[in-house]
């Protein structure tokens, strides 16, 4: 332990070892102690650093976190965007040590203005406030990239109960704060004052007891009968996704899948399932549209729409619905380079991998409706917005059923699909509702209320899901009062560390 908390490179190592540590608390791993333990680990080694020595032990937990967690991104890059084997390395660890600096810059923060060695327990508060903020502002700083959040570790574990309470970053709290506890019970149980040892005490099991006591409550009921769903997971290779030359064979076979599937009430395709702008393919539409009105379902696809907007032509990636439904929506949170470039007047032609096809994408408009499909209302999202607790959060509320659809074989047969999986799961259970997964080649499957998937199809196989889903009203407390009481609660603590801090500078 002393090792843990001296400066110097033995103690960088352990920290760049306990953010691996968290890609194997997550999916598909999910040995969600270690999730624990990481944050733990990040939390002591912090103790004793001067600033500049705290920004670079945060820098080597995040280059571990994200070097480990997101090495899928290599798959991308490589294999899908004909970079060579030392290119794409490259490009990965730059990557990783660009954003590392998500906690370098927190740790600095910690041991600049936050730390108060002297309060174990106004200590531990505010280290999980500052974890939490941490998160948040790495899902939203430059459009965000909020992968691999500590709390998706509790998804089967004992705090699955609080994410209808306070979502994913509530876990995340919980987890950050019973880390410091742990690590400040020695100091905290020689309190002179036994008020807190109580108040520690308490702090340390009540969320973990309403976490485990409210995981199977049901915080909303249903809106209608079940609905019956056939979602179509084609498995087609991405080096013929956007191959002319494949059009006619892949339009023919979502139409084949789907003249072959079973009756039901939502008929769902994934992703850019129609690989052509949906002017070009209104005919093709028409008829699925005809064959699903026939049936009395609602036919629900991935497809590219082309919009002029002040004589200006925009490309959006979008969901539209035929059949026994309405709407089409336009995808508003865009992946960088997988579907516009940042800053791409200097990055477009240097390498393939910045000129993947379908790389130029606007943003969706902020207040957009709902699709509707068999007198319900329909959050949709398209692969990364799932992502995004307060956006996917605004949504869900004014829907009865949820809904995402991906590609993504980007990724070829690493974890980030897994990942992805798991976090759509979290969304299915802050919101309390049903969701719908369908993807190009897995994992596509329906997720319950709770976050469970009822059933699936495996990945990297073309077949036809079939499953029912609820319609769902009301509203978990998360998607009622969504961040805000926490984030209230992290101001108040950040406020509070930072005025004693200053107080006892001046002591």
């Amino acid at each position: 332990m002393l090792r843990l908390t001296r400066p110097g490179w033995p103690g960088n190592l352990l920290a760049a070892v306990a953010g691996a540590l968290t890609t194997l608390a997550l999916a598909p791993y999910d040995i969600w102690p270690l999730a624990l333990l990481a944050v733990g680990v990040f939390y002591a080694g912090l103790r004793e650093l001067s600033p500049r020595q705290a920004l670079w032990r945060g820098w080597c937990f995040g280059f571990g976190l994200f070097g480990a967690g997101t090495s899928w991104i290599y798959v991308s890059i490589h294999t899908y965007g004909d970079a060579s084997v030392l290119l794409a390395g490259f490009l990965m660890l730059a990557f990783t040590a660009a954003i590392a600096w998500f906690f370098a810059l927190p740790a600095w923060l910690w041991a600049r203005w936050i730390r108060r060695n002297e309060a174990p327990l106004a200590d531990a508060l505010a280290f999980a406030a500052l974890w939490v903020g941490q998160e948040a502002f790495r899902g939203w700083f430059l459009t965000g990239f909020p992968w691999l959040y500590s709390g998706y570790s509790q998804l089967d574990g004992p705090l699955t109960g609080l994410a209808p309470l306070g979502g994913i970053w509530l876990i995340s709290f919980t987890l950050a704060l019973t880390a410091a506890l742990l690590y400040n019970a020695r100091r905290l149980l020689q309190a002179k004052r036994k008020s807190f040892i109580a108040l520690g005490a308490l702090l340390l099991a009540a969320p973990w007891g309403v976490g485990i006591a409210l995981k199977h409550h049901a915080w909303t009921s249903p809106a209608g009968e079940p609905l019956t769903v056939a979602a179509i997971q084609g498995n087609i290779e991405q080096s013929m996704k956007w191959d002319p030359a494949q059009l006619n064979a892949q339009l023919a076979l979502y139409r084949d899948l789907s003249f072959r599937s079973q009756r039901v009430d939502l008929l769902v395709w994934p992703e850019t399932a129609v690989p052509v702008l949906k002017e070009s393919a209104e005919g093709y539409l028409a008829m699925m549209g005809r064959f699903a009105a026939d049936r009395h379902s609602a036919l629900i696809t991935g497809v590219p729409i082309r919009e002029v907007e002040h004589n200006e032509k925009r490309y959006y990636n979008g969901i539209t619905v035929t059949g026994e439904g309405d709407g089409t929506y336009l995808k508003q949170k865009l992946v960088p380079f997988g579907e516009y470039v940042p800053l791409q007047e200097l990055l477009r032609g240097l390498i393939s991998f910045f000129n993947l096809p379908m790389s130029d994408f606007a943003r969706g408009p902020d207040d957009q409706a709902l699709l509707q499909a068999k007198g319900y209302h329909i959050a949709p999202f398209i692969c990364y917005e799932v992502v995004y607790p307060e956006f996917a959060a605004s949504l869900s509320a004014r829907s009865e059923l949820l809904l995402t659809i991906s590609n993504d074989t980007w990724f070829g047969t690493s974890i980030g699909p897994l990942q992805h999986l798991q976090m759509a799961q979290m969304r299915a259970l802050e919101a309390g509702r049903w969701m719908i997964r369908a993807t190009n080649n897995g994992v596509t499957g329906l997720i319950d209320p709770f976050g469970r998937i009822t059933t699936q199809i495996p990945q990297f196989e073309q077949g036809i899901l079939y499953g029912e889903v609820v319609p769902m009203h009301d509203l978990t407390p998360y998607l009622h009062w969504r961040s805000w009481p926490l984030t209230l609660l992290c101001g108040l603590l950040f406020g509070w560390a930072l005025l004693a801090s200053r107080i006892a500078k001046t002591v």
